[in-house]
């Protein structure tokens, strides 16, 4: 066809008329433009259409219906229409060219959605993640493929068209907004639209887009995601981020991501900062009691570099946790320290240096010589063990298990042995000012460490008794 009716001109598709129309060399010196788009803006630029016995009258609503029912199917539907020149027009415009039509029929194309958006669409909205639907494709088309996905149920008016969104005030459409879930026969840049007035109803937005009328919209989101497969040059540098597979359900896994690592980076920051807390605690503290300075320069530098150092880096390949997206989204503007990590930081750092206290106080009215290698172990050991606890927020370690983070069990176990080398091989005694604890000393240091560990998990049970929840 291509080598026996050549092209000889185009007018692109534009998402304004929805349509586009090529011209081709036709028999006997003519030519022939063919225009295809949205049904309805053929049917109105034809006034015949063809049938088996040439040219009819055109019965626009019978054309009309027919497309209704195509996309009752979750079809696309695409009007295609001609026209016979005797030579090429002079006036290549959208307006000389695509008038006077002979509808030529409708084509139904399937365009299913991928097998995993359903389920990615699902978790969104246990997420928090409220997903919206905007489409150029005809609104019957566009309700019945949200349907299947679960976008929408049943209510009609959850939907909304470009041209009943372009006769709404920006008043009017920010009562209804939050209520649409369908978009369809929408303009590229009523998405601008749409996003403004989510935004000034306090939502945080995330919007996808692939064409260059779809840059202002994707600049102004708050999160704009350009396709990286069809998406245009001009989309992708408006964006904050590219999505390589152009997948829906990868925008999902994206957002478990994230929750993921930003509740590790909660969980490093409770770490460290409990560490130092209870070491500021602990040096604080000893001269009210009437006790001598507990820790050595060398002991804090140690504490800080590895103590510290090694577990925390270990924390960021924590895995997921189990229920993480059935969370609602946190606002944007919630600090980092809500939820009580505030107040753990300071109530967990304050056991730990009582702890310590306690143990030297103890070692001191017991004559053990060995009293500051036995607050040095404990604090270091205190804060291993609160390291395992704070794996998760409500979780047991029992029910994580310990493989579940292998970094962590690995840095856990490294640090341990250094920590004991530290007290057992001679070469490091006259370092960091450490004696070899005896057995009954050792047990009594694995003891008072593992208080800390204990009441955070006793802290965890309690959360799960308020929530309801086991595990």
């Amino acid at each position: 066809l291509e080598e026996r009716f050549p092209r000889v001109a185009e007018i692109p598709f534009d998402s304004d008329r929805k349509c586009m129309t090529t011209v081709h060399r036709w028999e006997n010196g003519a030519f022939v433009s063919f225009t295809k788009g949205a049904v309805e803006i053929v049917v109105d630029r034809s006034q015949s259409n063809l049938t088996s016995q040439g040219e009819n009258n055109l019965n626009a609503d019978e054309f009309l219906s027919v497309s209704d029912r195509i996309a009752g199917y979750g079809l696309r539907a695409l009007g295609i229409g001609m026209r016979i020149w005797g030579r090429i027009p002079d006036d290549l415009t959208p307006e000389a060219v695509e008038t006077g039509l002979t509808m030529l029929g409708i084509v139904g194309m399937l365009d299913p959605p991928r097998e995993e958006a359903r389920d990615a669409v699902a978790l969104c909205k246990t997420a928090g993640i409220k997903p919206v639907m905007i489409t150029g494709d005809h609104p019957i088309t566009a309700k019945t493929i949200a349907k299947r996905i679960g976008i929408i149920e049943h209510d009609a008016r959850t939907t909304l068209t470009g041209s009943e969104l372009a006769h709404l005030s920006l008043d009017e459409f920010e009562e209804r907004v939050e209520h649409i879930r369908v978009y369809a026969r929408v303009a590229p840049e009523q998405k601008l639209k749409i996003v403004k007035a989510l935004q000034d109803k306090g939502q945080f937005v995330a919007m996808t887009g692939d064409g260059v009328n779809d840059a202002p919209a994707l600049k102004r989101a708050d999160i704009g995601i350009a396709m990286g497969v069809t998406g245009t040059d001009v989309s992708k540098e408006a964006s904050h981020m590219v999505l390589l597979d152009d997948n829906f359900a990868t925008i999902v896994k994206a957002a478990k991501e994230g929750r993921r690592i930003f509740d590790n980076i909660r969980k490093f920051i409770k770490y460290t900062m409990t560490s130092n807390s209870g070491e500021i605690w602990t040096i604080f503290l000893a001269p009210f009691f009437g006790l001598p300075i507990p820790l050595l320069p060398i002991h804090i530098l140690w504490i800080n570099l590895v103590t510290d150092g090694l577990p925390g880096l270990a924390l960021a390949a924590e895995p997921a946790e189990k229920k993480i997206m059935n969370r609602p989204p946190r606002h944007p503007k919630e600090s980092i320290f809500s939820h009580g990590l505030g107040g753990h930081i300071i109530w967990v750092g304050l056991l730990m240096g009582a702890t310590s206290i306690f143990t030297q106080a103890w070692a001191l009215k017991t004559d053990h010589a060995h009293w500051q290698t036995m607050v040095f172990t404990v604090l270091c050991l205190s804060q291993m063990g609160h390291v395992l606890a704070i794996r998760s927020e409500r979780e047991s370690l029992f029910s994580q298990g310990l493989l579940s983070n292998k970094p962590l069990l690995g840095a856990f176990l490294l640090t341990f042995g250094m920590q004991m080398g530290t007290i057992y091989v001679p070469a490091l005694n006259p370092i960091f000012k450490t004696q070899p604890l005896t057995l009954p000393e050792l047990l009594v240091v694995l003891l008072l460490s593992s208080v800390v560990f204990v009441a955070v998990e006793t802290e965890k049970l309690v959360k799960r008794k308020k929530s309801g929840t086991t595990g």
